[in-house]
């Protein structure tokens, strides 16, 4: 399988319908299921109750009142999981809010580029933001010329989806078991390698975690992307990979890759076979990582609260909850921003201190 088909099937899974090699456009609004481009041509939706986000109904306030539009920024392209997963939520958060989403792919800097225009925009509930682990705690570590400050530019709103983690091998690598790839990477002479989709990726340091929790020595092996790396993974060119359930699903079920281990705290109801490290002889070790919604800092409080309760809403459609469930994607312990906020600073205490160590620099 091709790098653009594995995309393709990746989308098409996500959004639950989308046509292969139909791209989707930079700009587009999502207001039940018709797509409208910028130009104002009608395309039918990709979504078939999709992965995004949706509109405010009951946002009070003079400013939300004066447009019947909200911006979505989403830092990445269109079609990758993280736009595909703001689609999903688009029309439930839509049908609460009543206002339609442009979503607005602003894609570069490992999602500093789009984090930077939100930041530079006006605070009052008409434009929000998808923000990830990098976009909050790896960027302003790993990038010396940022161009915003998570903690003084953005407020969190809440964070609604959970990346769940695989340890996974290829088909004809020796190892069954995640006791037995430990033990080997322990005892070794040489590191085992292991396939990333980038250097300083939460996928990456998830892994340089784990090498510190069970004391063994791993070499990593940072690619462009999860399809090139996955493609190695597969040919046998690299033993090893750290990867998303979402992606490794299809590979998982037909065999081509071995699923040892997973990072999340408890095991995947999509796969419950596939053991925890904790249960493996880690013990107590955990990552993962995690999407959310965040506005300017200066957004009051009251669109704050209403953005939540609409997010709170979309997580409780039985569409969304399904393809969360078909797809491996965890649903957050709790949403709304104090939740969110005391998982970012927990998370930024341990891997800021780790990218330091790592000695990660994304700018040269």
């Amino acid at each position: 399988m091709s790098d653009r088909e594995r995309v393709e099937v990746l989308s098409r899974d996500l959004i639950g319908g989308a046509q292969p090699g139909r791209e989707l456009p930079n700009n587009c609004a999502f207001n039940g299921r018709i797509i409208m481009d910028k130009n104002g041509l009608a395309r039918r939706s990709v979504l078939s109750g999709g992965l995004a986000m949706g509109a405010l109904a009951a946002l009070g306030g003079p400013a939300l009142a004066q447009s019947d539009q909200i911006r979505w920024i989403v830092g990445y392209p269109p079609g990758g999981a993280t736009d595909a997963i703001a689609r999903l939520l688009a029309g439930p958060v839509s049908n609460k809010l009543g206002k339609t989403i442009i979503i607005d792919n602003r894609p570069g800097a490992g999602s500093a580029i789009g984090a930077t225009a939100l930041a530079q925009s006006a605070g009052d509930g008409r434009t929000v933001g998808s923000a990830d682990d990098g976009t909050l705690i790896i960027n302003p570590v790993a990038y010396g010329n940022l161009q915003y400050d998570p903690q003084r530019d953005f407020r969190p709103v809440s964070i609604y989806a959970q990346i769940n983690l695989l340890l996974a091998v290829g088909k004809n690598q020796p190892f069954n078991t995640a006791q037995e790839f430990l033990e080997h990477a322990r005892t070794a002479a040489d590191p085992v390698p292991y396939a990333s989709p980038s250097i300083g990726t939460p996928l990456h340091l998830a892994m340089e975690r784990l090498a510190r929790a069970a004391d063994v020595k791993l070499e990593h092996i940072p690619y462009r992307g999860m399809a090139p790396a996955l493609n190695d993974v597969l040919a046998g060119v690299v033993p090893s990979i750290v990867i998303d359930y979402t992606t490794a699903r299809e590979m998982v079920a037909t065999g081509e890759l071995k699923a040892l281990a997973t990072f999340s705290a408890a095991r995947l109801p999509a796969v419950p076979d596939v053991p925890t490290f904790d249960e493996v002889g880690v013990t107590g070790f955990a990552a993962g990582a995690w999407q959310s919604m965040i506005v300017p800092a200066s957004t009051p409080d009251d669109i704050v609260a209403q953005l939540s309760e609409a997010i709170a809403f979309a997580l409780e459609d039985e569409t969304v909850k399904t393809r969360y469930a078909d797809l491996g994607i965890g649903m957050p312990e709790a949403t709304g921003p104090e939740a969110f906020w005391t998982r970012w600073q927990q998370d930024k205490d341990i891997v800021q201190p780790l990218i330091r160590d790592l000695g990660i620099q994304l700018d040269g």
